[in-house]
């Protein structure tokens, strides 16, 4: 039975138009690396990432803080909004008795506002919220879903489903030996790219995770 699952924010269960990565892109463009490919690095934790693409790990925190300015600038202009279905599956999968803790490469200053901005609150829509820089490192290791096993007080990985729309989070799913890694198909990456990481499902969205759990 499953009494976590473990949910990935941006093109998993917020849809943000991409502008993580177009944000992304643009920091690292204008740090002087030109033709970037960010796609390996999708649903990483920021900093990670900002050091790998920039080659320049000393300036990780200025190129952060940049990064948290055009995004939140971005998020300002075009709101983030949940994806169709979600708000359902997460009261869905509460009612069921499976405990919701959302897991994301940004830290605060970006997940905050962006959790406001839905209208999802810890202790009402969520249980519980983990970012990449608390803990000991971003996906695909898997420490942020074992931080939700933490702070939920599930024990038996088997137990956790861990879902996510990048390779990276699948990654992190299976790390963890989750008895659930769904990829879904809802964020940046393709199907292909999903299956040959070897999830035990793909799913269309989160929006598809409450059938899942009820036809087990």
């Amino acid at each position: 039975m499953i009494a976590l699952a473990a949910l990935d924010i941006a093109g998993t269960t917020v849809d943000e138009g991409g502008a993580v990565y177009r944000v992304l892109t643009s920091v690292v463009t204008d740090h002087g690396v030109p033709d970037v490919d960010v796609r390996p690095w999708m649903g990483a934790d920021k900093r990670e990432a900002l050091a790998a693409l920039t080659g320049d790990p000393d300036a990780v925190e200025d190129l952060h803080a940049e990064f948290v300015a055009r995004l939140r600038a971005a998020y300002a202009e075009i709101p983030p909004v949940p994806l169709p279905g979600v708000p359902e599956a997460l009261a869905s999968m509460h009612s069921a008795g499976v405990r919701v803790v959302l897991t994301t490469g940004f830290d605060r200053t970006i997940t905050d506002p962006l959790l406001d901005a839905v209208g999802w609150r810890v202790g009402e829509h969520l249980d519980a919220v983990v970012c990449a820089s608390e803990v000991g490192g971003g996906r695909p290791r898997p420490d942020m879903i074992h931080r939700a096993m933490e702070l939920t007080g599930v024990t038996d990985p088997a137990h956790v489903l861990a879902a996510g729309d990048t390779a990276l989070d699948v990654r992190a799913g299976l790390a963890a030996r989750a008895g659930i890694v769904a990829g879904v198909l809802t964020g940046a990456q393709t199907r292909a790219e999903l299956e040959a990481e070897h999830p035990t499902h793909v799913l269309g969205g989160v929006r598809d995770i409450p059938s899942l759990l009820a036809g087990r």
